[in-house]
């Protein structure tokens, strides 16, 4: 048992393997917080995200539903930084503010809990020393842009882009406390994944066990 809340940073290149680590981690007990969910719900339907993004793309960037057209928006800033840069700015401060209240209402329910919060572009935004753990998943850049040709249907070109956008590898690992390697099968990475919940949770409960 977790003698107190656990704040864990994970992060890692895009199509490196983050979101098979945070399944895992979720299944194993965690509390996880998935910062791209909650950037959606930044730009939801009716929200002042979403208004200030038309406000600075155009009108082009709603779906027909009124929604944000995901697709148009990455087309326009992964090939653009001060596109981005704009974006971030929109999305970001929200996305915090939210993320600030579910791991509020995490605490409230136990005091113990694990928090996880799933950040992509963790490093990128100057989060690395907020969390008592920082993990990244890591694979080269070029697993990563076959990764996204392959399963996710982008033309190597517009994969690269998106790879390119975030920070480089060197920047990940070298901020990280654990680095998981994204390189061989999800069975792989989730039985790294078995192993860190176990140092932690051996980890915690020697702690409680010298503050009693």
């Amino acid at each position: 048992m977790m003698a107190l809340m656990l704040r864990i940073g994970l992060t890692g290149g895009i199509a490196a393997g983050k979101s098979v680590v945070s399944r895992r981690l979720a299944e194993l007990g965690a509390v996880v917080i998935d910062h791209d969910q909650l950037a959606r719900e930044a730009v939801a339907p009716g929200s002042v995200g979403l208004d200030r993004v038309v406000e600075a793309f155009g009108e082009e960037m709603l779906a027909p539903d009124g929604t944000l057209d995901r697709p148009a928006l990455g087309t326009r800033v992964f090939a653009d930084d001060d596109a981005r840069r704009v974006l971030e700015g929109i999305v970001h401060p929200e996305v915090r503010r939210l993320s600030a209240e579910r791991e509020a209402a995490a605490v409230a329910r136990d005091h113990r809990a694990v928090v996880v919060h799933d950040i992509p572009l963790l490093v990128e935004t100057g989060q690395v020393d907020t969390f008592g753990l920082l993990v990244v998943v890591d694979a080269p850049a070029g697993l990563r842009v076959r990764r996204l040709v392959e399963t996710r249907g982008l033309d190597e070109k517009e994969a690269r882009s998106r790879v390119e956008a975030q920070a480089s590898d060197d920047e990940r690992t070298a901020a990280a406390d654990v680095i998981l390697d994204g390189t061989g099968s999800d069975d792989d990475l989730r039985a790294q994944v078995d192993a860190l919940w176990s140092r932690v949770a051996a980890e915690a409960a020697d702690e409680e066990l010298v503050g009693e």
